[in-house]
């Protein structure tokens, strides 16, 4: 594909073209309109430029979805500099060494992560500024000290007057330009930092144009519940909604289900983009008690009425989003089979994606008047997609994807970027699939073992079991998920427990000891809710692998 536009010039025209727009907004809080989140813009440059950082110097930025994220994410980008998000839910540990490994000069950082970090941990840091008004927490370079102390006089001098549209003027990447680098988890043994080059943030940027942005009109409200740190959020709801002109809103806070409803009710969201566990409880909780009694049913025995109901039903679904969504995609996961039934019967607009943050994350998708039951779509523009498999049709085999989305590989991890990068640049996913004559997708299980929080957050079980299996009586575990709950499943050291003559009462105090420590050490989306003792040592390969399969749903 010939690359005629850059990804930035999409953020520089959007802001051009929505000058006095409003275009972000933190919930129930402060409303920035594109030349607001232009001139802040072009003060992180000044700030950016006069500490000294050059093109590709790595910027981390580590808070809560905000205003404030998103422009020093955009002022990073433009200026030539090279992203790192990182989660804010992250122990401070693992902030360290995404930092470190990342080789970040400068960490943004949100006003709960600010009060946990000790800079000393991160001596390559030259500076750590506060999100919320760009200040200073920390700083090892006097050009940093002052260029920050004399930020507003800089400014004033460069632009005397007004600051116009036509002083916005943004790097020009190349497509192979390194863009960000995300990490997929926060653990040294398990850390693997995600290339992302501007040619991949720019396709996935041309799928949303060509995809999404005919249905939504510009100037919409859109609600950004999930994490941004993540490619799914950060492409889906934020990236490709600014470049539409749209008005963000941010949830600062945790999104439970209750609050989103809330939000829903008060935005009116354009679309809504969301993990599949969010739009399940908010059905669960809000649609099912005011349907499933008995009159309701009987009415949809009656073909004579049973239009009129499902309409009516469909109108209360569409409500507890806002009333005005051209659809509802999930991705993540699959969707509850009984909700996605249900949500299907009343001709409800909802739709799945699958993608990968090697990807950026897209892979595929389909608009929901081409979903077909049980799939994630058909690949988006600019990949192709295949099955490793004799008959694709109907035997399941490895998912490999190519094209412009793919990364250009792992940081600093030549050896993990061969295991999944071919040869002929097929991206090897780690799920298995089936595809139909038409070309939608259907994953059918997983090789890798990733879990996905009811937030959107990628759970890494082997993480949580590498700690746990190093706890007091514990012989082997696994990590199971039973709806937005983790659960470990425990076989004790039997041998010692007899030695010390430990009853199952005994067992269990233990592992609540252990579950309390685990949970104080783990960020607040990976812990264990409970943790269920088994009487024999669990089923495995001749590799000595874990058969994970057997115990999902028991």
């Amino acid at each position: 594909m010939e690359f005629i536009k850059s990804f930035n010039s999409y953020i520089e025209d959007s802001i051009k073209d929505n000058w006095d727009k409003d275009a972000l907004t933190d919930y129930l809080g402060t409303t920035l309109q594109y030349h607001d989140v232009a001139r802040k813009i072009e003060k992180l440059h000044i700030l950016f430029e006069n500490s000294g950082l050059k093109r590709g110097d790595k910027v981390a930025l580590c808070g809560r979805n905000s205003s404030s994220w998103a422009v020093a994410f955009f002022a990073t980008l433009t200026y030539r500099a090279v992203a790192v998000p990182v989660q804010n839910e992250f122990t401070p540990d693992q902030i360290y060494n995404i930092v470190n490994h990342s080789e970040a000069k400068l960490l943004f950082v949100g006003d709960v992560v600010a009060t946990t970090i000790d800079g000393e941990q991160m001596p390559a840091l030259e500076g750590i500024i506060y999100l919320p008004d760009f200040s200073l927490i920390m700083s090892r370079s006097e050009a940093l000290t002052y260029a920050r102390e004399n930020l507003n006089a800089m400014f004033g001098k460069k632009y005397p007057k007004f600051f116009h549209p036509e002083h916005v003027e943004y790097f020009k990447d190349a497509p192979d330009d390194l863009a960000l680098i995300n990490y997929t988890s926060g653990t040294t043994g398990f850390s693997k930092g995600v290339m992302l080059s501007y040619r991949s943030m720019r396709s996935n940027l041309e799928w949303a144009i060509s995809d999404l942005k005919p249905h939504i009109k510009a100037g919409s409200n859109i609600l950004c519940m999930l994490p941004m740190a993540h490619m799914y959020g950060m492409v889906c709801e934020f990236i490709s909604e600014f470049t539409f002109g749209n008005h963000l809103y941010f949830l600062t806070r945790l999104p439970s289900p209750s609050l989103i409803a809330q939000a829903c009710a008060d935005l009116h969201p354009a679309i809504i983009v969301a993990v599949p566990l969010v739009v399940e409880k908010i059905i669960r909780k809000n649609i099912f008690p005011r349907i499933q009694n008995k009159a309701t049913r009987m009415l949809l025995k009656m073909p004579v009425v049973n239009k009129r109901v499902k309409e009516k039903i469909r109108s209360l679904v569409m409500d507890a989003f806002g009333g005005n969504a051209y659809e509802i995609i999930t991705g993540g996961a699959a969707l509850n089979k009984e909700i996605e039934d249900f949500l299907l019967s009343i001709d409800f607009p909802v739709t799945s994606g699958y993608g990968a943050t090697e990807c950026g994350p897209m892979v595929t998708y389909s608009d929901y008047k081409d979903f077909v039951p049980g799939s994630c779509g058909t690949a988006v523009l600019n990949m192709e997609i295949k099955i490793q498999s004799p008959d694709p049709l109907n035997i399941p085999g490895e998912v490999l994807t190519k094209g412009e989305n793919v990364m250009l590989g792992y940081y600093k991890n030549e050896e993990a970027t061969k295991e999944v990068l071919d040869a002929e640049g097929w991206y090897h996913t780690g799920d298995l699939a089936t595809i139909s004559k038409d070309g939608h997708l259907f994953i059918r299980g997983r090789i890798k073992n990733m879990l996905l929080g009811s937030n959107g957050q990628n759970v890494y079980p082997e993480e949580i079991e590498d700690k746990l299996n190093s706890m007091t009586m514990v012989s082997e575990s696994i990590i199971v998920q039973r709806g937005d709950k983790l659960v470990g499943l425990v076989y004790p050291e039997m041998d010692e427990a007899k030695t010390m003559g430990f009853s199952t009462e005994d067992l269990e105090d233990i592992m609540e000891q252990n579950r309390l420590e685990l949970n104080g050490i783990l960020p607040s989306f990976c812990r264990l809710s409970s943790i269920e003792l088994r009487d024999k040592e669990f089923a495995k390969t001749p590799k000595r692998s874990i058969k994970r399969y057997l115990y999902q749903n028991v």
